[in-house]
């Protein structure tokens, strides 16, 4: 609990992956200083704790997924929800870092006071909402980057109407029973990809309805070269290793894309092809009309959902929703879906920065008029470092450099005597062209609030590159002032 005179030097708002992270960084590199990691729901682990629906599981492999600081130990690269809530678990232990947690606190406003060179948080306590005021020197945002609260669920025409149950994957009900019943699945993203498998082993029938295909590609869930080096490697010099060699391929993957889009669009569709087999309406419903990574791709581990689709176990349909019937969905073309359970596996719905409201001293700001700086930090707002994972990689890579970097700041404003730091504007940067903070991503649930958004330049260190080796040089080993990261002394 916070008392009014309390002024920690960190505080840490979220206390998924990438608050964990965090705090384990801060407490290796920053050892002595105080902090809090405030956390709205009643546990930690973020995406891990609250999704629960059937088959949850990583979509990147847990060698990059994993933290930099400790090892992903388990034979399977592509990891269920309660092994990687594991994982998280004991990184809480091993570093002592539950203690920290202040569970049940809502960051709702944040305050800057230039004067005090401090921040004054302001939490709502969930069980009675009450509100309580944290202090501290600097704030590191880890709240991921979707409302927890409620998921995205588009408009749809009659839904009190049906007399079936309709439910969000991000709010999956414990007691919900799907044995032997009829089921749609709304969406063919990354949830839908993971459900439909396991729906269809105990399901009446199941089926993904989509607008349009998404880019899907199979790979197995185990690693065999990174079983192998660990059975003969050290610990984490095989952990390193595995790291280096995902991560490079990543890269190579998500170049390619971009080099030569047409011909990764034909091996991703070759490739799926010979997993659905001969049988299926390949062009309507697995050909996606953009190209690959404009949209994230949808990992299939061991082609399992290639294979219900194949085996018949599960049906696809495109085509758009016209309105929910009694028994069903009544589609723009004529059919009519019947169902006794909808699942809308329809996205996320964006929040930037937990959706604290935040001022610095008195002003209150509006994010989309800032300039991202290294994608990190924001121009003319002090002491603020936000974390926001990769579009084209695994989230806890950007997560890892990150924290890093927030050390290092900390680190050198304890060095040379300041207290304030805030990215400024050069003046050749006065001029340079906006952007969109993401480009050449088509994701619904970013355009949806790209207005909302900090901008990008087009220069360094105001665009965000979406590469982990560019930003693994430069928060590393660029300087931390660096003349555009301007560092200042002001006491009460």
């Amino acid at each position: 609990m916070g008392t009014k005179n309390e002024c920690l030097d960190v505080l840490i708002i979220g206390a998924g992956i990438s608050g964990i992270g965090s705090a384990w960084h801060l407490d290796d590199k920053c050892p002595g200083k105080t902090y809090a990691i405030l956390e709205a729901r009643d546990s930690f682990g973020g995406t891990w704790d609250l999704f629960r629906y059937p088959g949850i599981r990583s979509d990147s492999d847990m060698y990059t997924l994993g933290f930099n600081f400790k090892p992903w130990k388990d034979g399977k690269a592509i990891a269920d929800g309660p092994s990687i809530m594991k994982y998280l678990e004991e990184t809480v232990e091993e570093k002592g870092i539950g203690p920290h947690i202040r569970y049940g606190h809502k960051a709702i406003r944040a305050d800057w006071s230039s004067d005090d060179a401090c921040w004054t948080v302001t939490a709502e306590k969930t069980t009675t909402g009450e509100h309580v005021d944290i202090r501290a020197r600097f704030l590191l945002m880890c709240s991921g980057y979707y409302n927890y609260e409620q998921g995205y669920l588009p408009k749809f025409d009659g839904r009190n109407r049906f007399h079936g149950n309709i439910i969000h994957p991000q709010f999956w009900p414990e007691s919900l029973d799907v044995v032997g019943k009829k089921i749609i699945v709304i969406g063919s993203g990354a949830t839908a990809v993971t459900l439909i498998p396991e729906l269809a082993n105990i399901a009446d029938s199941v089926t993904m309805l989509q607008r349009s295909p998404t880019y899907m590609v199979s790979m197995p869930d185990t690693d065999r070269i990174a079983n192998l080096l660990r059975k003969l490697l050290p610990e984490m010099l095989a952990y390193r290793i595995i790291r280096w060699k995902n991560i490079r391929f990543q890269q190579f993957i998500y170049r390619q894309t971009r080099k030569s889009p047409d011909r990764v669009r034909l091996k991703l569709l070759k490739l799926a092809r010979k997993e659905l087999g001969p049988d299926c309406d390949f062009e309507t419903n697995f050909v996606p009309r953009y190209n690959p990574w404009d949209q994230r791709l949808c990992l299939v581990p061991n082609a399992d959902f290639f294979h219900s689709v194949r085996d018949g176990k599960a049906t696809v349909v495109t085509d758009t929703i016209d309105t929910f019937t009694e028994n069903g969905i009544l589609l723009k073309s004529g059919k009519e879906l019947e169902a006794d359970i909808v699942v809308t596996a329809t996205g996320l719905e964006l929040k930037v920065l937990g959706g604290t409201v935040f001022g610095v001293d008195g002003r209150q700001v509006d994010f989309h008029k800032t300039w991202s700086y290294k994608s990190m930090m924001f121009s003319d707002v002090p002491n603020l470092i936000s974390t926001f994972g990769y579009i084209n990689a695994s989230w806890t890579l950007k997560a890892d450099l990150t924290s890093e970097y927030a050390c290092r700041v900390i680190n050198h404003m304890d060095a040379t005597g300041t207290n304030q730091c805030v990215p400024q504007l050069r003046e050749e940067d006065r001029d340079m062209q906006a952007d969109d903070w993401i480009k050449d991503f088509s994701s619904s649930y970013i355009q949806r609030e790209i207005h909302l958004l900090p901008r990008q330049g087009d220069r360094a260190p105001w665009s965000n590159t979406q590469n982990y080796t560019a930003d693994k040089k430069m928060i590393r080993e660029g300087p931390i002032d660096d003349g555009v990261l301007v560092f200042g002394d002001q006491h009460a």
